[in-house]
């Protein structure tokens, strides 16, 4: 959080349900963190109400603490995608948490899972779960996106959030230096010394500007780690977090409501989501 500012809250949490293996696995990661940002809960279920159903959602949520008293069930029929995203906007979610799986096939890549179609459209945050635990613990590896953005500063900020709440240590922030940029900086006569010498510049100075951020940021004590790499938005970092075991991914919301030419002509975020290298938290600020 930027100093002297209070914290970007999750006050509002919901669960999308689905009667699937791992339903109990996501409600008990549910109960940890609305335990963990002192939250009121929302489960929102599309398909057909039925009585076998409603019994076996509320064994299994009367099990993990949950009843009338301190959460909300919202069942509705319809398509899910949309009716979720209603349901997260009448309830002003701050938090919609969704299992995922960590790959898809190309034909659920470019038609798009319920999932991925979510995390595309949501005006609130959406934690995508790739690997719910029965009995979960604390995030203890973060990978935060730190690229020069009006957005990244907030989500840095809801990742110092988590990691206060969670006893972390330390960030990683991550900014990425996208090649195509770095290769037009390039002229062709220019030697390989020369040429070396200025993608070396432009990291500095990127670098430069990850550094001057996160010193406007009150870590609240966490360690903030400034990481500074060559190659393509989404993909880099993502190979990154992978590569150092992040059970966390936090990146900012996309710009604008993204289509089928963000998946042809890949967005930064598609490269994520369709491999997700661990759990992801694109982050949607309600300043945005």
């Amino acid at each position: 959080m930027i100093k002297g500012k209070p914290a970007y809250p999750f006050e509002t949490i919901a669960l999308a349900v689905a009667f699937s293996p791992r339903l109990e696995a996501l409600i008990a990661e549910t109960q940890r963190l609305t335990s963990l940002f002192n939250a009121r809960i929302i489960f929102i279920h599309v398909g057909k109400r039925s009585a076998e159903k409603e019994k076996h959602l509320n064994n299994v949520l009367n099990h993990y603490g949950f009843g009338e008293t301190n959460s909300f069930i919202e069942w509705e029929d319809g398509d899910a995608v949309e009716t979720i995203l209603t349901i997260c906007k009448k309830h002003v979610v701050d938090l919609l948490i969704i299992g995922a799986v960590e790959k898809e096939n190309m034909l659920k890549y470019y038609m798009g899972s319920v999932s991925r179609e979510i995390s595309r459209r949501a005006k609130c945050s959406v934690l995508m779960l790739i690997e719910p635990k029965l009995n979960p613990g604390p995030f203890r590896r973060m990978v935060v996106n730190g690229h020069d953005h009006s957005k990244s500063i907030n989500t840095i900020e809801t990742a110092v959030y988590i990691a206060e709440k969670d006893n972390m240590n330390d960030v990683i922030v991550v900014d990425e230096v996208d090649i195509p940029a770095v290769s037009m900086s390039i002229s062709d006569d220019s030697t390989e010394p020369e040429a070396a010498y200025i993608k070396e510049s432009m990291m500095d100075d990127e670098h430069s500007k990850l550094t001057n951020l996160l010193s406007k940021i009150d870590s609240k004590g966490i360690i903030l780690k400034a990481k500074t790499f060559s190659g393509r938005r989404g993909f880099t970092i993502g190979q990154y977090a992978q590569s150092v075991n992040a059970d966390l991914l936090v990146v900012n919301s996309p710009d604008h409501h993204m289509n089928i030419f963000d998946r042809i002509f890949t967005h930064d975020l598609e490269y994520m989501l369709a491999d997700l290298p661990c759990n992801m938290l694109i982050v949607h600020s309600r300043v945005f």
